[in-house]
């Protein structure tokens, strides 16, 4: 096996959640009595995390307020509208039964993606889950991947971290990780280029080869 640990982000690599990130977004600027952002100001905000996004979309001078707004109704209708990207239970059963180690590596809230893993029915296909707050790093932050490597016995010479962001593709090559990329979720294949990604691939049953050969 060319692997033998595996990193997955998780919302556009495994999950689409879109909509309701997208409409937990729309609820909070309503809230602070600001425009509703569409669907591709959405996208262009996330994968920084949740106060980077809604930096970008309320301001910082609305940074306290807009969290306090947005929290508690993504704690109470997270699981809405949120569905498995086709092949992602394939895939890590796949790995599984290989020997391979793989763990959801996101820059989603820990406690929200654990309890979506839950909800989707991953949690016994996984060997870890590591998200924001549950250390004081996100990605791509060097110190949040090693922690991640560190609690999985991971070597860095055979883990792939697999990710639709250049935030996955920085965490991936600033640790020394292998990266593959797929266009299910925020960017283009060419905006993967652009940040140093050279294997992408369309949907997870296309990449599934390079990660189990």
């Amino acid at each position: 096996m060319r692997y033998r640990t595996v990193l997955f982000d998780l919302d556009g690599t495994l999950i689409d959640h879109f909509a309701a990130i997208h409409r937990c977004h729309a609820h909070t600027m309503r809230s602070l009595g600001l425009p509703a952002p569409t669907a591709a100001q959405v996208r262009a905000a996330v994968g920084g995390g949740l106060e980077h996004a809604l930096t970008q979309l309320a301001g910082r001078k609305n940074l306290a307020a807009a969290l306090a707004i947005y929290r508690p109704h993504w704690d109470a209708t997270m699981l809405a509208d949120v569905d498995l990207l086709p092949g992602a239970r394939e895939l890590l059963t796949a790995l599984r039964q290989h020997g391979v180690k793989a763990a959801i590596f996101t820059n989603k809230l820990g406690d929200s993606s654990r309890r979506v893993a839950a909800h989707l029915g991953l949690a016994a296909l996984l060997d870890g889950n590591f998200g924001a707050k549950d250390t004081p790093w996100l990605k791509p932050a060097v110190e949040f991947t090693r922690h991640a490597l560190g609690q999985l016995g991971a070597d860095t010479a055979t883990t792939a971290l697999v990710g639709d962001s250049p935030y996955d593709v920085a965490a991936a090559h600033d640790a020394g990780l292998a990266f593959i990329g797929v266009t299910t979720g925020t960017h283009s294949a060419d905006e993967l280029r652009a940040a140093g990604a050279t294997e992408i691939f369309p949907s997870l049953p296309a990449l599934a080869p390079a990660l189990l050969t």
